[in-house]
């Protein structure tokens, strides 16, 4: 076997080795209120506003938070995005609804928008309608909407099928849904694994940064994602709708390092689209189910539709 071979066999043995690792074996259990709470704090205190006394400037830890959001929303171009998802299912006059609306600044793309959030805080970025509220139990009437989105969300939703589930029961039948969470947090985000130097750590640590080039190599990904949804597939196909399954993370909420150091669950893609799917939804982001086994993460664009014993 030549060094290519090698290096193959290697990157796929410690991919099947760790599949045990990375399975989604979590599920969605109650919160208690001090979890519900501590979650509720940090995003109303990422987004404080400044003080009207002398000590004016925000935390270090706000203006980070901000820093950060604002320019991964430039780089992946999220405004354009969604604008064209609107466009495309002419959403633009629709009653629509942005799911952890953060800084509103999509409340633009669409004339009848409401911005949800967990913080209180952000209130004072809207100029449309805001409601403060949680995703896990939303504000609203079932059959309330004709499309929403939520972007970087729900890996930081404890329990995120109780959202998935909030999100169908207020759109109306047809309507259409993008998310774009970030799917595939990484359990070393949270300590800054890839951003922070080796002298920062300790044996262990130092251990886990050498081996991220191979946790991170691209077969190493693709042995890993393409068995757990295998597994996923076969599983889906026994009958009945699907529970959503994810690994929960820890999240760090003391030093946000990088983008997801606060994630709370590692989602994937073709599992929620499995989740949508077998409640007789449509994906429309989709190429058929082997073609999204391979699929690299991307946003996920549905079609609710519901069953005569659902809220219409």
């Amino acid at each position: 076997m030549n060094s290519a071979g090698w290096l193959f066999a290697a990157i796929a043995s410690a991919g099947l080795g760790v599949v045990a690792q990375y399975f989604p074996y979590d599920t969605d259990a109650p919160q208690s209120a001090e979890e519900i709470e501590k979650t509720r704090k940090y995003y109303a205190d990422a987004y404080t506003p400044p003080s009207s006394g002398p000590e004016k400037a925000p935390t270090e830890y706000e203006t980070r938070y901000l820093q950060v959001a604002k320019q991964a929303a430039e780089t992946f171009d999220i405004e354009g995005q969604v604008k064209r998802f609107a466009e495309q299912y002419r959403l633009q006059r629709g009653a629509v609804l942005e799911i952890g609306s953060g800084r509103g600044y999509l409340q633009d793309v669409a004339e009848n928008y409401t911005g949800l959030d967990i913080s209180s805080n952000v209130a004072r970025f809207y100029h449309k309608k805001f409601v403060q509220g949680s995703a896990t139990a939303m504000p609203f009437a079932d059959d309330s909407f004709d499309g929403a989105w939520s972007i970087w969300v729900l890996e930081h939703v404890p329990n995120p099928e109780h959202a998935l589930t909030e999100i169908r029961r207020v759109m109306r039948d047809g309507g259409v849904v993008f998310l774009s969470p970030a799917w595939d947090c990484t359990p070393w985000a949270a300590e800054g694994y890839d951003v922070r130097p080796f002298s920062d750590f300790g044996l262990r640590g130092k251990l886990i940064k050498a081996s991220l080039p191979i946790r991170t190599h691209p077969l190493f990904a693709i042995t890993e994602r393409v068995s757990n949804r295998a597994l996923r597939s076969l599983a889906s196909r026994m009958g009945g709708p699907t529970k959503f399954r994810y690994r929960k993370l820890e999240p760090n909420y003391k030093v946000y390092w990088q983008p997801d150091s606060d994630a709370v669950n590692r989602l994937d893609r073709y599992e929620a689209m499995l989740w949508f799917r077998s409640r007789g939804d449509e994906c429309l982001s989709c190429d058929g189910d082997m073609g999204n086994v391979w699929m690299p993460s991307a946003p996920l664009v549905v079609r609710i539709h519901k069953s005569s014993g659902e809220p219409r």
